[in-house]
């Protein structure tokens, strides 16, 4: 059952792009994690051209947040005056993020760039994310733990004008989740990612937030940036197909179903070593991609 993409450009199965929704579901209720930065990379490994791909997953990670947001609220774990300086940062960050892609656009080097930040992405996290999960399940020893650690990171205690806030627990200067929201909201428009695999260990380990209210905080903040972002695609790039976006976002929310299912039957630290590999192989994938000699080595793009 194929079905034109008009702004692709290109004939597509539709039962295929659905089942790759799905597909990125289940990692996103198996892992928690919004999937943005595995549906892009497969997007394009299936033809969809990289600057499409970039702008329609957005798309889905900005459906996906929508129950989670609310889930979080009801149960107290969203800590809004953080969020807001994080949407703040976010929103600079798109417009910069979108200045940055036209330039790209421009120059034709979009498709490059995007490659080579996925594979530095994806290759760093995969690799952290094993080695964490390879430590859990006891394959390599456990180094000795030192002196204890400071709540947040010395250069965020060291910056000037300080708010309190309450929900999470800090007395911090809003400039540090400023500018972690603003590296979210250039990485959103470049990548067509939520950021939320970055956010969350950044909010822990630099910010030092409670646990509790990490989850629904960067939720509101990728939810924000990415609704931001697609509006920015869809009047500056003109990227955003929703043909495909809505294949994608009926997967994405059957399959996400499934992975929660799925999540309660199996070891939490064997799930995270599967995510671990499932992300250094996209990374290898799109190395080669990068590397090998295509075919066809020019192609005329009619604009």
């Amino acid at each position: 059952m194929d079905i034109y993409l008009p702004i692709a450009g290109m004939a597509v199965n539709a039962l295929f792009m659905i089942a790759l929704g799905g597909l990125v579901g289940i990692l996103s209720g198996m892992f928690g994690v919004g999937g943005g930065f595995l549906t892009t990379p497969l997007l394009i490994f299936y033809g969809i051209p990289p600057t499409v791909a970039v702008a329609s997953a957005t798309t889905q990670i900005t459906g996906s947040s929508v129950s989670g947001v609310f889930a979080h609220m009801r149960r107290g774990g969203v800590d809004m005056r953080m969020g807001l300086v994080m949407i703040a940062g976010g929103l600079v960050g798109s417009l910069a993020g979108a200045g940055i892609f036209r330039l790209l656009q421009a120059s034709g080097q979009i498709d490059t760039v995007i490659g080579l930040l996925y594979v530095l992405l994806l290759g760093s996290i995969g690799g952290l994310m094993l080695r964490d999960a390879a430590l859990a399940l006891g394959w390599i020893p456990t180094p000795e733990k030192s002196a204890k650690r400071a709540r947040h990171n010395r250069w965020v205690a060291s910056l000037p004008m300080r708010w309190r806030f309450y929900s999470s627990g800090l007395y911090i200067s809003p400039l540090a989740p400023l500018a972690l929201g603003f590296v979210a909201g250039i990485l959103t428009v470049l990548l067509g990612i939520g950021g939320g695999f970055i956010l969350v260990p950044a909010m822990i380990y630099i910010l030092g937030m409670a646990a509790r209210v990490v989850v629904g905080t960067s939720l509101v903040m990728i939810l924000a940036v990415s609704a931001v972002s697609i509006l920015i695609h869809a009047l500056t790039t003109q990227s955003v197909d929703i043909v495909l976006a809505a294949l994608l976002l009926v997967g994405g929310v059957i399959g996400a179903q499934y992975g929660a299912i799925l999540a309660t039957r199996l070891k939490p630290d064997l799930l995270r070593l599967a995510l671990a590999v499932i992300i250094l192989l996209v990374a290898l994938r799109m190395a080669l991609g990068l590397a090998w000699r295509p075919d066809e080595i020019f192609s005329i793009e009619y604009m």
